[in-house]
């Protein structure tokens, strides 16, 4: 089966139904990932069926239109650019931040949001240590999200909840292990201002690997002391 194909009965069984315009807009991206991934070290997925599932439409599990729908998003070391791509081809309606500290990581998701013609997506080059210190980014968003690999949800809480407002939301997306990773960042989760609302197991399509995503709702304000200088975070997790 093709990409495409592949594309649009996985996102629809996993509730995610998606336009013509859509689909075309995913062909452009995953053609564009692929294509720079010979030259650029993006994924380590590079079939094209996989990199529909695991890519595209695991981006979209954490989807909610309350949540998303007109508000700002940030995507902390976004890398190939999800999952904050993926969300907003879905929902154009989005204002959406991708952080990433690799400058030709941003060249390349520079070329797919122009090729793509997405309005509203600010590319932002940086640690996510530094972002959460800076005055026009941190607690700015209604929402943060982060793919699967980008750290342990200790460190994840203290990279990603500086930057959501008071009564924003943080989804980490997680994979089999996810319910000791949310005990093991509960205190972490507390001191950084944040409470832990859910856990949701999310299946993709075709796929038996256990997944989740975890809601943690930004309660109070991040003390201004998180977070931490760049590499304390995984050094010394709270």
């Amino acid at each position: 089966m093709s990409y495409r194909e592949t594309l649009k009965q996985a996102a629809e069984a996993a509730g995610f139904p998606l336009t013509e315009g859509q689909l075309d807009q995913f062909q452009q991206y995953g053609d564009l990932l692929l294509e720079t991934n010979k030259s650029l070290n993006l994924t380590a997925i590079t079939d094209p069926e996989e990199v529909a599932v695991k890519h595209m439409v695991d981006s979209l599990l954490v989807y909610n239109r309350e949540a998303f729908h007109n508000h700002t998003i940030v995507d902390v070391g976004t890398g190939a650019g999800f999952p904050g791509l993926p969300l907003k081809i879905y929902d154009p309606g989005m204002r959406v931040t991708l952080i990433d500290s690799l400058q030709k990581r941003l060249n390349f998701l520079g070329q797919v949001v122009e090729t793509l013609g997405l309005g509203q997506v600010r590319l932002v080059h940086g640690r996510a240590e530094d972002a959460g210190k800076d005055p026009a980014l941190r607690e700015k968003f209604d929402v943060a999200g982060v793919a699967r690999a980008v750290a342990a949800l200790p460190v994840l809480a203290e990279y990603c909840l500086p930057l959501v407002r008071v009564g924003g939301v943080f989804y980490a997306m997680k994979g089999s292990k996810y319910q000791e990773e949310a005990d093991a960042a509960r205190h972490a989760v507390e001191v950084l201002g944040g409470k832990i609302r859910e856990i949701r197991p999310v299946q993709l399509p075709g796929l038996t690997d256990k997944r989740a995503i975890i809601t943690i709702e930004k309660v109070r304000s991040t003390p201004k002391q998180y977070p931490r200088k760049a590499g304390t975070a995984v050094k010394k997790p709270l």
